[in-house]
């Protein structure tokens, strides 16, 4: 069993406490490392190390030097590709046929795409009149925050973690890194390449645990902490909103959502059909895109609910180091029986059970694992709790719709605004029915098709902020203005 120490002043480090966790491989349900638990002690050491570097040599750095370090973290990740990949598919039971192409690449390009983009952020100028004619003249400099509480989800542990590490970093902050505690191990790999490629100590620091009353309420509570940024459950964002108020700290939230897709008759079916197999299943349906509300114009929906049983009745659960796996299991025992509970209370509710609707039994070491069976369902009101609950699971529920306005009403109809996904042949409609989605981001035609440059974020109890190119360096940078008068 390995051991998985915090990262804090460019060291791997026991926690003061002695206090530590075990870890399980959610494909086999076997402990496969024992993780040391950060207390408030243990975070202090971190962020006063990285105030340390913040006004020391990360801070001193000239620009392009602090950017050519981050384009060696990029190398860095992938001459260990192996390891991280082994480490990814270890803590998360993810198919290495996703994560191989998916995870640690992206996690290893988040570096990069921000690093290019500082290199030629330009800011604002502004030549002004005064009385005497002489003029002056105003410009802006872009300054880092200083240190940054980076609070990451279990999902997508590398890629969405470097997702906020690497613009933070660009912008000249150095960070504190609270990993979840169910995928902790790629967070502490990424200490070591950090100190291979030459990133200073305490530029970089990770802190394990949990939240309440543990490293990730010490790290937000933190005086030292200028902002925070976390992904995750909506409730824990509104926890970390309370915990930040006092120090009226900046946040970005990318929390939860219950997605919808909308398929008009119109649509090419075949794509739609995997279309939506994609944006329901993918890893599982532990990723905050997912569609979990389907919308099929009535003229088709028999049709689409059959194709899209037999694709979900496809998906190969399986050892997730088999290139033939395409599902893997739930991350931890506790959100398997999570998304079990929505299988009993979409029955309470009265739902058909397309396919699925059961915990999945594997033979051999898959027997202790976390699965669960795709499912679909039909036929439950829109007022539901299984309609109206991010389940976060391998789970959608299909309905059918006559109008385009009743389709716009009925994805509309949430608390949550992440994404949407239309499938329509009929351009007009395509541009009409986007720009009537109360969400951040919607796909025409395709699902989780990224452009890193563009804006990324939802409305609602999905989030507050933008992340992604330039959106992401306005929150880790703030504005001053110098006045020179001529």
């Amino acid at each position: 069993m390995k051991n998985l120490n915090l990262w804090i002043d460019g060291k791997s480090v026991p926690a003061l406490s002695g206090r530590t966790f075990l870890l399980h491989d959610p494909a086999t349900g076997v402990a496969i490392s024992q993780v040391q638990e950060a207390q408030a002690a243990d975070v202090d050491l971190a962020v006063q190390a990285a105030r340390r570097a913040l006004h020391g040599p990360w801070g001193a750095l000239p620009h392009h030097e602090r950017l050519d370090l981050l384009m060696g973290v990029v190398d860095g990740i992938m001459r260990r590709f192996d390891e991280f990949l082994a480490a990814e598919i270890a803590d998360t039971g993810k198919p290495v046929g996703l994560a191989s192409v998916v995870d640690i690449p992206r996690g290893a390009a988040n570096f990069r795409i921000f690093a290019e983009m500082a290199r030629n952020l330009s800011t604002e100028c502004f030549p002004m009149d005064t009385p005497d004619g002489a003029g002056a003249l105003n410009y802006a400099l872009r300054v880092p925050l200083g240190v940054v509480g980076v609070i990451c989800p279990w999902n997508l542990p590398l890629l969405l973690m470097t997702w906020k590490v690497g613009p933070a970093l660009a912008a000249g902050n150095t960070v504190v890194v609270k990993p979840s505690e169910e995928t902790p191990s790629t967070a502490t790999l990424l200490g070591e390449v950090m100190a291979q490629v030459g990133i200073p100590d305490g530029v970089y620091n990770v802190v394990h645990g949990f939240g309440p009353g543990s490293a990730g309420e010490a790290l937000t509570r933190h005086p030292d902490v200028a902002a925070v940024t976390f992904t995750g459950e909506s409730a824990t964002g509104a926890a970390i909103m309370r915990s930040v108020a006092d120090h009226v700290k900046p946040v970005s939230f990318e929390l939860g959502g219950k997605n919808a897709s909308i398929v008009f008759a119109d649509a090419d079916f075949d794509a739609a059909v995997s279309g939506t197999l994609r944006s329901a299943f993918s890893n599982c349906g532990q990723v905050c895109l997912c569609s979990e509300r389907v919308y099929v114009e009535r003229p088709i929906f028999d049709r689409f609910v059959a194709a899209l049983k037999a694709g979900a009745e496809g998906l190969r659960r399986g050892d997730p180091l088999e290139a033939e796996t395409t599902m893997g299991p739930l991350v931890s025992a506790q959100h398997r029986d999570k998304v079990a509970s929505y299988f009993a209370l979409a029955r309470e509710e009265g739902a058909t059970v397309v396919t699925g609707g059961q915990v999945a039994q594997m033979p051999g070491k898959l027997a202790g694992g976390y699965w669960v069976e795709p499912t679909i369902w039909t036929g439950l009101a829109e007022d539901s709790r299984c309609v109206k609950e991010e389940v976060f699971g391998p789970v959608c529920h299909v309905a059918p719709f006559d109008t385009e306005q009743e389709a716009i009403a009925l994805a509309n109809d949430t608390e949550y605004g992440l994404c949407a996904a239309i499938w329509t042949g009929n351009l007009a409609r395509a541009h009409r029915v986007a720009a009537a989605m109360d969400v951040g981001i919607v796909w025409v035609n395709s699902w989780f098709l990224r452009d890193l440059r563009t804006p990324f974020g939802g409305t609602g109890r999905s989030g507050i902020g933008r992340e992604g190119g330039v959106h992401s360096i306005d929150f880790y940078t703030e504005l001053k203005n110098i006045c020179i008068k001529l």
